[in-house]
């Protein structure tokens, strides 16, 4: 189980990177400087690429906390020479893992895609509660799934969360119904026409996604300069049809679970609309803007109480 594997390497690398802070606070700078750094780098990565959703988000503030008192208590055990000296890590086994860590979390914010063509300026499609993105960045590491589709570079997942800071009823369920976004209203996130709207398919039971992406309940809307496409709707749940004008804010339809999808989200990607002749996957994909914000990978959303 995929979401179950994701969280056990997210609390090895945790209790992994403990121990690398454990070790360097047991030698004196600058030999330990290099074992520092890398159990910072570690920190540094899990807070931003660990799967705490599925326990919670307010874990890593949890996980953060460990990693501060195990620094402090490190350091006065060893100032008074309670600590045994642990053999010394390889010089290259540390520098070349901290290069690792490191490179990652710079592109975490950097990604790999350079600048974007272009911003797809949009309001927030939903309106009360908090949401996160499972799913999303500047193309690798942090939206490996969605580079390879459709050049859907700049895609994003959203799930809602729980007072628990959860996006489900427990770390992993197979009912649509205890996921916090399933049947949540999503609202117009722009201004245009409804090109297509589809929602006679039937939600997946999760982690079932063999019905595939032709098999998706979806909204897509010509916003004039920009195409907005929007999948995963609940079975029976669209509010729109094709020919339709939409505002910014009018209900369009539910989130659910239906075509490729392991769980209920809503996924959203924009492209340009600058060729009429080629299909609107196939334009350049415009980085996603939410009330003026960007978002990245496991960023919380606050949709307030609007």
């Amino acid at each position: 189980m995929i979401v179950y594997s994701l969280l056990l390497v997210t609390f090895f690398i945790c209790l992994l990177s403990l121990l690398v802070l454990w070790r360097a606070t047991c030698l004196q700078l600058p030999e330990g400087w290099l074992i520092l750094l890398l159990s910072i780098s570690m920190q540094v990565f899990i807070y931003l690429y660990g799967t705490w959703v599925f326990v919670s988000v307010f874990a890593k503030y949890l996980f953060a906390l460990c990693f501060i008192i195990t620094w402090i208590v490190g350091a006065i055990r060893a100032k008074h020479g309670k600590v045994k000296r642990f053999e010394r890590l390889s010089k290259w086994v540390s520098l070349f893992c901290l290069i690792i860590f490191g490179t990652l979390c710079v592109l975490y914010f950097t990604g790999t895609t350079g600048k974007p063509y272009g911003y797809a300026r949009l309001a927030l499609p939903f309106k009360t509660g908090k949401y996160l993105v499972l799913q999303g960045g500047k193309g690798l590491p942090t939206n490996l799934f969605h580079y390879k589709l459709r050049g859907a570079v700049y895609a994003m997942d959203i799930v809602k969360l729980n007072k628990w800071g959860n996006r489900s009823n427990s770390i992993f369920s197979k009912r649509p119904e205890d996921y916090e976004i399933f049947n949540d209203t999503v609202y117009s996130p722009c201004a245009g026409h409804v090109l297509k709207a589809l929602d006679e398919n039937k939600d997946n039971i999760p982690p079932i996604r063999k019905r595939g992406p032709g098999n998706t309940n979806q909204v897509l809307i010509d916003a004039d300069s920009m195409y907005v496409f929007m999948a995963h709707f609940k079975y029976k749940s669209v509010f729109v049809k094709a020919g339709d004008v939409v505002s910014i804010g009018q209900p369009i339809g539910c989130a659910g679970n239906s075509g490729f999808s392991l769980e209920p989200h809503l996924h959203i990607q924009a492209h340009a609309k600058t060729d009429k002749t080629i299909p609107w996957y196939k334009e350049k994909p415009l980085l996603i803007e939410f009330d003026g914000r960007s978002y990245l990978l496991f960023e919380e959303i606050d949709a307030g109480g609007r």
